[in-house]
């Protein structure tokens, strides 16, 4: 599955896409900018940025592929860890990833990796249709007088001519100089209201923007430390086993309802559990945590036939 096109589709509408074990996708809107050295002007756009350390699923990603492809939350999960391990084999490789519409990596000596963002796509929607154009440069003429050599035979006409000469070019003179400024004050004025109504663009996307921000139900704010378990191999020594697939039976706003699902469950025969309040001010309850997938798997399915179709499972180190 080519996940670039979904990632596309998202930075339109989010300003922030994180690819579950590889990192995120930042935008932040830049308002219309003017290019005096060439004289052109350029419409509002959102600016991408990568930040590799935002890593964990919020869950966004996977459930648009779900709800696009027709398929599971699950798959959608594993579709994008299979392209992520693709993407890490090319830089290993090759030193270099393209991530089509979005931007290219490359890593430098340190193995640092660097992200240079597209400049063919612009993700900010209120900008849809608007090109960057050059402006032409406003030439103004200066004057001159040209004096040409007159053969003087009569005294008393060649100075009524000399003097309406002189006037006309007074008069022209005049005449130029009141069209340079009348374009130098239109100019300003059109300067003044592209500022303002870039302005307004901003404000308006911007509450758009905060508007259309979706809450991921199940996103964790606060992870808690990696849940390990003490195997005992021998009876002297004891070997820590991680716990990274989930099945989560739901997220409840109030704490005291978390609290009572989790006896309920825990009187039912499952070792459940609570998760810190997330961002959003809920609680998820978990039925266990297990330390393959075929056994989160097996429970999920179980408790999906019995009791609550709506379990899924999690994939993370919590």
């Amino acid at each position: 599955m080519n996940i670039e096109n979904y990632i596309s589709q998202l930075l339109y509408r989010y300003q922030c896409v994180t690819i579950p074990g590889f990192g995120a996708f930042l935008t932040e809107i830049q308002s219309a900018q003017w290019v005096e050295s060439a004289n052109s002007f350029y419409p509002p756009k959102k600016l991408i940025s990568f930040n590799t350390n935002i890593k964990n699923n919020d869950g966004l990603l996977a459930n648009h592929i779900a709800r696009t492809e027709k398929t599971s939350y699950e798959y959608a999960i594993s579709a994008i860890q299979y392209e992520v391990l693709n993407w890490k084999k090319e830089l290993e490789e090759n030193r270099a990833l393209t991530v089509k519409n979005v931007g290219s990596f490359v890593l430098n000596a340190s193995d640092n990796l660097i992200f240079t963002p597209s400049e063919q796509k612009n993700y900010l929607t209120s900008s849809f249709g608007l090109a960057s154009f050059i402006a032409p440069v406003v030439k103004r003429e200066v004057a001159e007088e040209s004096i040409s050599a007159v053969e003087e035979r009569d005294v008393i006409a060649l100075v009524p001519e000399e003097r309406i000469g002189r006037s006309y070019l007074k008069y022209a003179a005049i005449f130029i100089l009141g069209l340079g400024l009348a374009g130098t004050v239109a100019y300003s004025v059109y300067n003044n209201q592209i500022e303002t109504q870039t302005i307004l663009v901003e404000k308006a996307v911007q509450k758009k923007v905060e508007s259309k921000i979706q809450e991921a139900t199940f996103f964790i704010k606060s992870p808690m430390a990696p849940v390990t378990l003490s195997v005992k191999a021998d009876k002297e020594e004891a070997k820590e086993v991680k716990m990274p697939y989930h099945v989560v039976a739901g997220a409840f706003r109030d704490e005291a309802n978390a609290e009572q699902v989790v006896k309920q469950l825990t009187k039912a025969g499952f070792k459940a559990r609570r998760l810190e309040k997330n961002k959003h001010g809920l609680y998820p309850v978990l039925y266990g945590s297990f330390a393959t997938y075929a056994e989160a798997q097996k429970v999920k399915n179980e408790v999906r036939a019995s009791e609550n179709p709506e379990a899924w499972l999690l994939v993370e180190s919590l």
